[in-house]
């Protein structure tokens, strides 16, 4: 099976884990298991670029986290949740992602 190079995704992690946030804040492996889930197992995120993901957009603005309260283990969990400006974030990409498939399919489909 082919999987998905992350040379080829990195522009749009951010707007993968924006997605999953747009339904309700969640937490790191939570997310990562989703992404892999929703892709059919295609795309992994690797943990160091989730993380700096989520540096990223918090510096930016897009996303804010916070601590849960102690679970059960009595270990805290931070958690991530989308803001206003990375809900116009995530729409652009979206937009930018529709521009940049009937781009590129130009090239992949031998249409000439």
């Amino acid at each position: 099976m082919i999987e998905i190079s992350s040379d080829v995704i990195r522009g749009y992690n951010d707007t993968m884990i924006l997605h999953l946030l747009l339904k309700q804040p969640s937490y790191g492996y939570e997310i990562s298991k989703q992404i892999k889930t929703l892709s059919d197992g295609k795309y992994v995120i690797k943990e160091t670029t989730l993380y700096s993901a989520f540096s990223r957009m918090e510096k930016n603005g897009y996303i804010e986290s916070f601590e849960s309260e102690a679970s059960d283990t009595g270990k805290k969990r931070t958690y991530y949740r989308i803001t206003e400006e990375g809900i116009r974030y995530y729409e652009n990409k979206c937009e930018e992602w529709k521009l940049t498939k009937e781009v590129v399919e130009k090239f992949v489909t031998g249409e000439r």
